[in-house]
């Protein structure tokens, strides 16, 4: 296996960082001109030919394919609740003049099919700016965050969208499956996914990651094949361990993992161990006894899922609930034991991503009973809170204490700017650099001095605690 551990000096200094307004020299210039570029085309030449190979546009009329796009995005980028009566009112800023009951007219099977390509198109644009000013993060090659979420549709939408079956019957669900490196902000891999496919499945699972970057999953994506591939690979992996693997001691005697932490004192455990019985995969077992309430809670949950799935609940997941554990094929030297759980606890920013798509850029719920609008509106949110992520990374990506919310909420004000911008490339670069400068100067967190924020702990691992 080879190595290559990037930034593993320690200085006094590497909890440390200045927090600043940025100049207008420092700003990326080049990475904002990128954006410009990648918005224009997407929802310009690509919407306008999308809009025809759907069969969505077969004679110029009102709308074309890329105004209809735009009017969509835009307006639901500025109001993620807008009604047709505001989207309307984006289809004028856009130059076209349309009723809310014509506009609704346009939500078919063949709009929605334009949206889905127009978004394959966009997610296809990776942005990435400079890494942000975290030694722990910069000491690899990329902190690869990889989960998903599921979003449930209208029971018509099942032949589109199959998902998992119900007390009701069959439903139809759309799985989203992310990507995100952590250390540069891009999301390298986005992909629409069933619903009732297992995350085990997706095509991300064994994506290619370069040499020394760490990848953080849930065991959701949990696989031995997959670990070895990485460890030969040379990309370091950090995971819950999935309580039934067998494991070996370093002597490579079968470790009886319940029994050795029963014996164990210390409230810290960190052991060198061979994972699985075929695989004999090296790596770290890191190990942190919880407090008795945090492991009643865990027992707790554990018998509530049991009883909700009509499973047994074994007397090990329930002795093992006492302990975190970790895996990781990463050396000391790369990563402790107390970094090891803050990293670990980082994971939690993929479900902030989703919160902020799901609640405040209102990708659900759904107020209309035409399936087909549901799913254009899906489809058209999803744009614009690709392009949302983009302006985020451009203004205070750099900054640890970034607030995705407060930068959701100015963006959402400059959405009319953009799309009138939107013709002209040397308009829409201003109109970013706009953007740029109003998240630069705040969409700050404040520090908290109980239950430090997740940047807080990157800077100084040692404000965590040791679950």
């Amino acid at each position: 296996m080879r190595i290559n551990l990037r930034g593993m000096t320690r200085g006094s200094n590497s909890g440390k960082i200045r927090f600043g307004i940025l100049t207008p020299e420092e700003l990326p210039m080049d990475t904002v001109a990128q954006v410009a570029a990648a918005m224009q085309r997407v929802l310009t030449q690509v919407a306008e030919r999308a809009g025809v190979e759907s069969g969505m546009i077969r004679r110029r009329r009102k709308l074309s394919g890329a105004s209809f796009i735009q009017a969509l995005v835009f307006g639901w980028l500025a109001d993620g609740r807008a009604s047709l009566g505001s989207l309307n009112q984006a289809a004028a800023a856009v130059g076209v003049a349309i009723s809310p009951q014509g506009l609704d007219r346009r939500f078919t099977p063949q709009a929605a099919e334009c949206l889905r390509r127009v978004l394959e198109a966009m997610i296809q644009e990776v942005i990435r700016v400079e890494p942000v000013g975290i030694p722990l993060l910069r000491r690899f090659a990329g902190v690869c965050l990889l989960d998903s979420s599921t979003l449930g549709l209208p029971a018509e939408l099942l032949a589109v969208w199959p998902g998992c079956g119900d007390s009701r019957g069959a439903t139809a669900a759309l799985k989203l499956q992310v990507r995100w490196n952590f250390l540069d902000g891009a999301l390298e891999q986005v992909q629409l996914q069933a619903g009732r496919e297992h995350d085990h499945s997706s095509s991300l699972q064994g994506s290619r990651l370069p040499s020394g970057a760490l990848r953080i999953a849930d065991l959701g994506y949990f696989d031995l094949d997959v670990l070895q591939q990485y460890h030969t690979q040379g990309v370091f992996w950090l995971s819950r361990y999935k309580i039934g693997t067998v494991l070996y001691d370093d002597q490579g005697e079968m470790l009886d993992l319940q029994a050795q932490l029963r014996r164990h004192k210390p409230d810290q455990v960190e052991w060198q161990v061979q994972l699985g019985s075929g695989h004999r995969l090296p790596c770290r077992l890191l190990a942190v006894r919880v407090p008795a309430q945090v492991a009643a809670d865990r027992r707790r949950r554990l018998k509530r899922q049991a009883q909700k799935r009509g499973q047994r609940l074994s007397q090990t997941r329930l002795a093992l609930a006492h302990w975190t554990l970790l895996i990781s094929n990463a050396p000391p030297q790369a990563l402790t034991l107390q970094e090891a759980l803050v990293l670990a606890r980082t994971r939690w920013q993929m479900e902030m991503l989703f919160k902020l798509w799901k609640y405040h850029g209102s990708l659900r719920p759904f107020s209309s009973r035409n399936p087909w609008r549901v799913l254009c509106e899906v489809y058209a949110k999803l744009i614009g809170l690709v392009m949302q992520h983009w302006m985020i990374l451009i203004g205070c990506w750099r900054f640890p204490n970034r607030s995705w919310v407060k930068a959701a909420q100015t963006i959402q004000k400059h959405a009319f700017y953009l799309v009138s911008a939107l013709p002209c490339r040397s308009r829409l670069t201003q109109a970013l650099h706009t953007i740029q400068r109003c998240l630069t100067a705040g969409c700050r967190m404040n520090a908290r001095r109980t239950a430090p924020n997740n940047y807080q702990l990157l800077l100084n691992p040692s404000l965590g605690g040791l679950y």
